[in-house]
């Protein structure tokens, strides 16, 4: 299905029953994200907002709320997108497999974006306080654009092949930003943004950028989307929409021909302003920071222009379905990009960057007792690599001879798989002083954490346990044990004023417990303020032990000790 623009998928889907219109009064000052969350935990319909409060504009929310609705929506290309990807990471894969591939090139030749003079964008323009004010959450510094497609081109180079579309947080009011004037921007320096930003500080041009929102599906999926070098998210866009990016140049400034919105201006080179607090995709607030801000020139808007959003927040949420579609369409790259893995997760209940499980073979030495060995290999390319090198916690694990194991999607039966083999004196690798997504607080500073490397291989060493052993003893303050998993012992621990105080109640704890435990089945016992908040689900486990926490900082070990700058421990 190729769709001209975000109305006529509105439509599509209404026609389907996966579109439910809210004809009623909704505030967009929290009561929307409301009424999106509640809808998008039952799996339910896209929404659309007839009537938002104090805007003449209606909004779309929970668009890609259930992977069904994402697939279905790209369901006439998503498989010739994974062939042109598959081509461009393999060109040989074209001659081994010329039926499969015969067509892929045309696939990109003809998804190009195309130059238009005019479009539906130019039908009229607007003020910044007239968009929806889209506030999620309650500490939230104002309004926020939620899925802003952002475009910028490096200095001297008005090309779009050249440029760059990514999904940058934009805060539209609130803090010391002058309304209808000024925005914030959020993006770091690395990033495809940032990287013009760099180059336009060293020029005389004024920085332009284009902030695109709403138009056909693809073209926010394509904002998020890793690319591979040399091809464009336009182009992108235009294969997964099946329907070629038309753009138009006005003013100096790139416009998306068929978005509903384009807000254009110009990002200040050498002043920030704060930007934030904002209740962001790790399920707490980034707080506020300096970051860029944007004079805004004009707010433009195609006819009964549609203000696309969503709601960011504890995962899962809407944007899982961004990394389900990425999956799905590299899922057959990952053994070529990393050689001897079988499978990886990104956990998305954790906030997809902090957690990673991964199954990988192990080769080196096969007539010798197995340990991980391989896999420590593929570990260290994993953290090396892109986006998965955002992670904190990798655990990874590789089949015996004749064994299964299980698929790293399964996360019950693969942790359970790890647990019973684990050995905690010789299976952890920490990397410390390092860098995690900027988006984490748990860190030691703005950007600065640590990782640590779970590798284990080997025969069963336990079985796990699934009740509290008898003869557990705690110290003072510790409180409420409950099995969260088979192995996983969760703990009420008191609250502690500083990492100094922590140390020492966790010391006392450590001594307290015996090193018999790990023989009694219990391998991992996590320390929380409510342990059966912890234990009441699946996704809270992996929530509250591995997002909320820094390697480094936070694993303690009953028994612990350092062997030629090795950690270990031979308890839990």
């Amino acid at each position: 299905m190729s769709y001209s623009s975000l109305a006529a998928a509105v439509r599509d889907l209404e026609q389907h029953g996966m579109l439910r219109r809210i004809k009623i009064e909704v505030d967009p000052n929290l009561e929307l994200a409301e009424i999106h969350r509640r809808v998008f935990d039952r799996q339910g319909p896209a929404l659309l907002f007839e009537n938002v409060k104090g805007s003449p504009f209606p909004a779309l929310s929970n668009l890609y709320g259930t992977f069904e609705r994402t697939e279905w929506l790209f369901r006439k290309t998503l498989d010739s997108v994974q062939r042109v990807l598959e081509l461009r990471a393999n060109p040989e894969s074209g001659f081994k497999n010329i039926p499969r591939y015969l067509g892929a090139p045309f696939t990109a030749l003809k998804a190009l974006p195309r130059k238009v003079r005019t479009g539906p964008i130019m039908q009229g323009t607007t003020t910044i306080d007239q968009l929806p004010q889209h506030v999620s959450w309650p500490m939230d510094g104002g309004a926020f654009v939620t899925l802003p497609q952002v475009y910028t081109e490096p200095p001297k180079t008005p090309n779009v092949m050249q440029g760059n579309i990514g999904m940058y947080r934009i805060q539209l009011s609130g803090n010391e930003y002058v309304l209808n004037h000024e925005i914030g921007l959020h993006y770091q320096l690395h990033r495809g943004i940032g990287v013009h930003h760099t180059m336009f500080n060293e020029s005389d041009e004024p920085f332009r950028a284009s902030i695109f929102v709403g138009g056909p599906p693809s073209h926010a999926m394509a904002a998020i989307m890793p690319l591979p070098e040399g091809l464009s998210e336009m182009t992108f866009a235009g294969m997964l929409g099946g329907r070629r990016f038309r753009y138009i140049r006005h003013n100096g400034f790139v416009l998306s021909a068929d978005a509903d919105f384009v807000i254009t201006g110009i990002i200040r080179k050498g002043e920030k302003k704060p930007e934030g607090p904002f209740g962001d995709h790790l399920g707490y607030y980034s707080l506020t920071h300096d970051f860029p801000v944007m004079d805004v020139e004009a707010v433009h808007h195609r006819k009964n222009a549609i203000w696309h959003c969503t709601v960011v927040g504890r995962p899962p949420a809407e944007d899982s379905s961004f990394g389900h579609l990425i999956h799905q369409i590299v899922r057959d790259q990952t053994p070529k990009e990393f050689p001897g893995l079988h499978n990886l997760n990104a956990v998305d209940a954790a906030g997809v960057h902090p957690l990673l499980l991964a199954v990988g073979s192990e080769r080196y030495m096969p007539f010798r007792e197995p340990r991980p060995e391989e896999i420590l290999t593929i570990a260290n390319h994993i953290l090396g690599s892109g986006q998965t090198s955002l992670a904190k916690y990798l655990f990874i694990t590789a089949p015996m001879s004749g064994e299964k194991v299980p698929y790293s999607k399964d996360i019950p039966a693969f942790f359970d798989y790890v647990l019973e083999r684990l050995d905690p004196t010789r299976d952890l690798h920490f990397q410390t002083k390092t860098t995690i997504d900027t988006l984490d607080y748990s860190g030691t500073g703005w950007n600065g954490g640590s990782k640590v490397v779970f590798a284990a291989h080997g025969n069963k060493l336990r079985s796990l346990a699934t009740t509290i052993p008898s003869d557990l003893k705690l110290s003072s303050g510790f409180t409420n044990p409950t099995i969260a998993r088979p192995g996983i012992l969760a703990i009420q621990a008191p609250e502690f004023s500083d990492h100094a105080a922590a140390q020492t109640e966790i010391s006392a704890l450590t001594q307290q417990l015996s090193p018999r435990l790990l023989d009694q089945g219990i391998v991992m016992i996590v320390l929380v303020d409510d342990s059966d908040f912890l234990a009441a689900t699946l996704n809270n486990f992996v929530w509250v032990t591995f997002t909320r926490s820094n390697p480094s900082h936070d694993i303690y070990g009953v028994g612990a000790s350092i062997e030629h700058k090795h950690w270990g421990c031979t308890g839990p």
